[in-house]
């Protein structure tokens, strides 16, 4: 078992118990680490931080990830989802989260946000090719399969 250590910074104080919903749950709970409540209007986007930071072995990544709730009840979503964190990365993790509705969100202190998985990535090589083999779908794409 990796171990994948994280570090409550200064805003996540008394937030912090990072643990998953359920015991089979695939992702950790983030939450909003903020002072002051942040209105998200319709169509638009905020940074919210979550008020800690982690240290990923070599070879894997933290995917931050929608909660399936706030995107059915409120269209509110993680707007580059997956977003990935490296391993080789310090700071603070933060949620980059829109709106899609037509009604203003509230973000209060705390509030759960988004979630965090944990992944281990493959070794690969990338290797330059001047042609790549043949497929029955070749070069079909975007709905090419059909619907």
């Amino acid at each position: 078992m990796k171990k994948i250590y994280y570090k409550i910074l200064e805003n996540g104080v008394e937030l912090y118990n990072l643990k998953k919903a359920t015991t089979d749950s695939a992702g950790f709970d983030l939450v909003a680490a903020i002072n002051k409540k942040i209105i998200l209007k319709p169509n638009s986007t905020t940074l919210i931080p979550t008020g800690f930071s982690i240290q990923l072995p070599k070879g894997f990544e933290a995917q931050v990830r929608p909660r399936s709730g706030l995107a059915l009840k409120n269209s509110i979503t993680v707007l580059n989802t997956p977003g990935t964190i490296d391993a080789d990365y310090r700071g603070e993790v933060c949620v980059i989260l829109i709106n899609h509705g037509k009604k203003k969100f509230e973000i209060i202190k705390g509030m759960r946000i988004a979630q965090i998985v944990f992944m281990e990535l493959p070794k690969i090589k990338l290797e330059k090719r001047q042609a790549l083999s043949k497929t029955k779908r070749g070069k079909g794409g975007f709905g090419s399969t059909g619907t």
